[in-house]
């Protein structure tokens, strides 16, 4: 047993001295876990290197490669302008226009490249006088809706680990709860806040338009040049720089026709889509990362010459991080610490309290560490809780991913920072305020939310 308590601290130990230093926890997590397997086991280095999760790698690898091509040809901002382009609907909706823009983007590999939306966002709330604290919030409930789509990061860890497990959730189901989840918190925040006006501005005035109401005209925002690929929460890779606000660049944007290539681009889009889903369908498995490479080298043929810069925008940083922690994880279960945490939880007298628990922990840790990481480390930690058919598995695992990522909407998360830097200077204290108190009171209300309305429903119904 002391050896196995030596290995977990080790691995909670090189969570912190990541998140403190900055070091790479997907580096650290390898070291560590060679490193533990030698001095404290018998596993030759080559069990602890088929740790890796290769099927994960493949995976991450083809999705962000695809997608990464669409944003460099520029189909990935055409379709954004023309969304927009088309919005003309009253003030109030508007958030919830932004949720569903931004929930697809992130659903295209990455979550943190719906941040491209939020300076596009917050110039439009200043514009048509809606609460900053309402949009900013849509768009962070969306990059985690989104995310959670089965062609995209926190889904494809979740269910990816889930399934190396032996446990049967289904990705369309994980993207049900999370959208499901989310558009809940967007209508509390509606009634929270929708009906709080932002103070006029000068650029209100000047278009004539009061707080509260009014269109979004045709080429009032637009957006260009979003980078593919999470890497680490602490890093979110966009570019806003291009925000227009004058109306010429999206509108133009907007009207012109798409070439051959983004034309392609579009059909592959469809084409991933709609094989994942009557895949599914026929009760098969679809390989997303297969298809997306194949997808991928169609386009690539087209114009060669974007491989170059596309295969640099895989996300290798996230492959590291996910690989490296699943890695040291297998060297826990191989060492028998994970049935110790499971025996520990098993402990408290109660599955429903252990799995109260865990998501409780899940989602402290997540607001000021990496949720990716924190998905790859936590839903193998949980394999014991269901080991004994007390709780249903697929419910726990779901539960537990999406309580890692409601929190995020903390100022002390990537989503919750960047809300609170687009915002004009005379709301960012407010905002502040608003976002702690709301991302914090999601650490213990998401537990309470996915617990108490999937998991006991589903051990009632079992």
């Amino acid at each position: 047993m002391t050896a196995q308590i030596i290995a977990l601290a080790i691995f909670i130990a090189l969570f912190a001295v990541g998140a403190i230093r900055g070091v790479h926890i997907g580096v650290l997590m390898f070291a560590g876990a060679a490193g533990t397997a030698l001095l404290l086991t018998d596993m030759p280095l080559e069990d602890v290197v088929g740790g890796f999760p290769l099927s994960i790698m493949v995976l991450l690898a083809g999705v962000t490669l695809f997608f990464a091509i669409a944003q460099l040809n520029g189909t990935i901002d055409k379709l954004i302008d023309r969304a927009l382009a088309k919005v003309g609907s009253n003030a109030l909706l508007l958030p919830f226009v932004f949720f569903l823009i931004t929930a697809a983007i992130a659903s295209m590999g990455a979550p943190l490249a719906g941040l491209v939306m939020m300076p596009v966002g917050m110039q439009v709330a200043r514009r048509y006088g809606i609460d900053y604290a309402l949009m900013g919030l849509s768009m962070c409930f969306a990059i985690g809706a989104g995310g959670f789509a089965p062609t995209s990061l926190y889904g494809i860890v979740t269910y990816s680990t889930a399934h190396g497990a032996g446990i049967d959730l289904d990705p369309f189901l994980l993207f049900a709860i999370a959208v499901v989840t989310y558009l809940l918190m967007l209508g509390f925040s509606y009634f929270v806040w929708g009906f709080r006006k932002s103070a006029r501005t000068p650029e209100a005035v000047a278009a004539g338009v009061g707080a509260g109401s009014g269109t979004l005209t045709r080429g009032s925002a637009s957006t260009s040049s979003i980078e593919f690929g999470e890497g680490d929460d602490d890093d979110a890779r966009f570019s806003a720089d291009d925000v227009d606000t004058d109306g010429d660049h999206s509108q133009s944007s907007a009207s012109a026709p798409f070439t051959l290539e983004q034309s392609a681009t579009v059909l592959a889009i469809i084409v991933l889509l709609g094989s994942v889903v009557l895949v599914a369908a026929l009760g098969g498995d679809p390989d997303i990362g297969i298809l997306c490479f194949g997808l991928s080298s169609l386009l690539l043929l087209l114009k060669p010459s974007r491989g170059k810069e596309a295969v640099t925008r895989i996300d290798w940083s996230t492959v590291l991080l996910v690989g490296g922690i699943i890695t040291f994880v297998s060297v826990l279960q191989e060492m028998g610490a994970v049935d110790l945490l499971g025996e520990g939880a098993k402990a408290l007298g109660s599955p429903l309290i252990a799995a109260f628990a865990l998501c409780l922990v899940g989602g402290l840790v997540s607001a000021f560490a990496s949720t990716t990481g924190i998905l790859a480390a936590l839903v193998p930690l949980a394999l014991p809780l269901v080991a004994d058919g007390s709780l249903p598995g697929w419910a726990l695992i779901a539960a537990l991913g999406v309580c890692s990522a409601v929190v995020d909407v903390s100022p002390f998360s990537t989503l919750g920072a960047t809300v609170v830097a687009t915002a004009p200077e005379e709301e960012k204290p407010r905002l502040t305020r608003v976002l702690i108190r709301f991302g914090m009171s999601m650490v213990v209300v998401g537990p309470v939310l996915l617990v108490g309305g999937l998991v006991v429903p589903t051990m009632i119904a079992g």
